[in-house]
């Protein structure tokens, strides 16, 4: 089927893990029994819903582990967006992974599949702190896992998180250096976040101090630079052409649509909810919120600034206020548009917050 039609990216919500981390606030949970007929049901009918002549360029598989599903739902999930729509030509496909949730056997079934991108969730390369997220792999496994990946695909990000209690800058220099030398094109390092209604939450686990954190993040962005893998957001880092086409889709404000439990999307003015509930999603479906052009633009703005190489336009944002942040050097300016410093970065909050009109 061709098209002219813009394309769009489709997000999948994959609601099941091996186990629960004590740090994840997603929407997911532990089930020895999986009905992957049932969820299908609901997958199949809220991509005939959404998804009409435009062409698909990026699809996500997220969760949760997606990497438990077996083989034949992805091909499933992928037949029925080829079916009702085209992909572009290029498309990127990219599926989530836990170290120990496959194996290179379920990598080439999902590489022939169409799947050309794996996020793999290492989340520290130091066993103690494996332990204290949650993680069943050990730091063994999952280079391994990643080592064996490079094998099958060629393009692979892996997921780190750092400023966990106790953590020093040399010890994150040397995790990352060890993560580097596998010698990747994209990285995602995020800050761990304590939140309330999570096992770390409950028990009143206290994160770094904003100070300790913030130095980690500057040395961070100080390594990743150097090794000529730059931030192009605040949290992910990658060679220059291998950035995340989907997540860009987010940052940038383009139409994406989000399949399953608790995934949202958007569509032109349509905000797209689905009930976090597995039931609940099966049973009722998504939600459609009709936003204005000012709610638009503030989320244009929440996500565009998370950008650290992409302008932002001006237009309608205080400009005395953009004049003050560039002279405090928390945003940089020129004729397009304005995008933050690792200063402002620190700070984005805040910047978002002044800098949304009224």
């Amino acid at each position: 089927m061709k098209t002219s039609q813009k394309p769009i990216s489709v997000y999948i919500h994959w609601p099941y893990c091996l186990s629960k981390c004590p740090y994840c606030d997603f929407a997911s949970s532990v089930c020895s029994v999986i009905d992957e007929d049932k969820l299908f049901q609901g997958y199949q009918r809220d991509i005939k819903l959404w998804l009409g002549n435009r062409p698909v360029d990026t699809v996500f598989f997220g969760g949760g582990t997606p990497s438990l599903m077996s083989p034949r739902l992805v091909d499933k999930i992928l037949n029925q967006i080829g079916q009702l729509t085209s992909f572009t030509g290029n498309p990127e496909i990219t599926i989530e992974a836990n170290p120990d949730a496959i194996d290179i056997c379920k990598m080439r079934q999902f590489h022939n599949l169409g799947i050309n991108r794996l996020s793999v969730g290492v989340q520290s390369l130091v066993d103690s702190d494996l332990r204290f997220l949650g993680r069943k792999h050990t730091v063994k496994k999952a280079l391994t896992c990643v080592r064996e990946a490079q094998t099958v695909f060629d393009r692979i990000n892996v997921d780190l998180i750092y400023a966990r209690p106790g953590q020093t800058l040399q010890s994150w220099a040397d995790e990352l250096k060890t993560a580097l030398d596998l010698g990747l094109t994209h990285y995602s390092l995020y800050q761990l976040t304590i939140e309330d209604n999570t096992v770390f939450g409950r028990k009143k686990i206290k994160p770094l101090s904003d100070d300790a954190a913030a130095r980690l993040y500057q040395l961070t962005d100080e390594i990743m630079n150097t090794a000529n893998l730059p931030a192009y957001e605040v949290s992910n880092y990658a060679k220059s052409g291998e950035e995340c086409r989907h997540n860009l889709a987010y940052w940038t404000g383009e139409d994406y649509v989000g399949i399953g439990p608790a995934a949202h999307g958007r569509v032109g003015l349509k905000a797209i909810g689905n009930p976090r509930g597995l039931s609940e999603w099966l049973d009722k479906g998504p939600t459609i919120e009709n936003l204005t052009n000012s709610q638009k633009q503030m989320e244009r703005l929440l996500m565009g600034l998370r950008l650290r190489q992409k302008w932002y336009p001006k237009n309608g944002l205080n400009s005395s206020i953009i004049k003050r942040f560039v002279q405090d050097g928390f945003l940089e300016e020129n004729n397009v548009g304005i995008r933050p410093t690792l200063s402002g970065t620190l700070i984005l909050d805040k910047l978002i917050l002044d800098l949304m009109p009224n």
